[in-house]
């Protein structure tokens, strides 16, 4: 069996949603010892921002007259969909960041869809796991509900546009710990942040069993 984990973070080893990834993985190797995992990290090794356009813009052109730019494009958008397609099942490790999803993440969300068939469900019916993380708080009553613009776009494309089986762990007030104006939410967010590693690893011991 093999795992697509895509990481996302610019924060390297300091990264929550990482960490929560961490959990799911391992949980889900020591249930399935042996397995073969895909890496991405999205910002560590960012892809070029201008590939999707040529992407696409490649499929209005003959064969014959594609530039170099375009047939590289085109390449990389047909291997991250079949990086997809040819998954079993998926660890997505995507924090918010400005209020909604990273440019790295876009970039190979939209790549992907550029290299699969038109309209095609590239995780019909697999297991996803989408780990997403917020600094802040933006939960119901807080100064900044209805600011995560992140959290719904993943479902729409993972869940709705990919088709996958999600499972999704959020947490919220990452920064706590290192903002002194969140001193004071810093036992919640202690909290909060064993609570979504218990549900990383029960999702990843499940996703195993499957």
């Amino acid at each position: 069996m093999s795992v697509l984990r895509i990481d996302s973070s610019i924060m390297g080893p300091n990264s929550h949603s990482s960490a929560l990834a961490d959990s799911a993985e391992a949980e889900y190797t020591a249930v399935r010892p042996g397995t073969t995992f895909v890496r991405r990290h999205l910002a560590a090794a960012p892809l070029p921002a201008d590939a999707w356009a040529a992407a696409v813009l490649s499929g209005f052109a003959p064969e014959d007259q594609l530039t170099d730019e375009q047939r590289a494009a085109r390449a990389l958008a047909a291997e991250l969909a079949g990086e997809l397609r040819n998954a079993e099942a998926v660890i997505l490790a995507l924090p918010l960041y400005n209020w909604g999803v990273s440019q790295h993440v876009k970039t190979w969300m939209d790549l992907a869809i550029a290299g699969g068939e038109q309209g095609e469900r590239l995780l019909d019916g697999k297991p996803a796991i989408v780990l997403t993380t917020r600094g802040g708080g933006y939960s119901k009553g807080t100064p900044r509900e209805g600011w995560d613009h992140n959290t719904d776009f993943l479902r729409r494309i993972v869940g709705d546009v990919w088709g996958a089986d999600l499972t999704l762990i959020e947490l919220e007030l990452t920064l706590a710990a290192v903002n002194p104006a969140m001193e004071s939410l810093r036992d919640t967010a202690e909290l909060m942040r064993k609570a979504a590693h218990e549900a990383a690893i029960e999702a990843g011991r499940a996703l195993a069993q499957r």
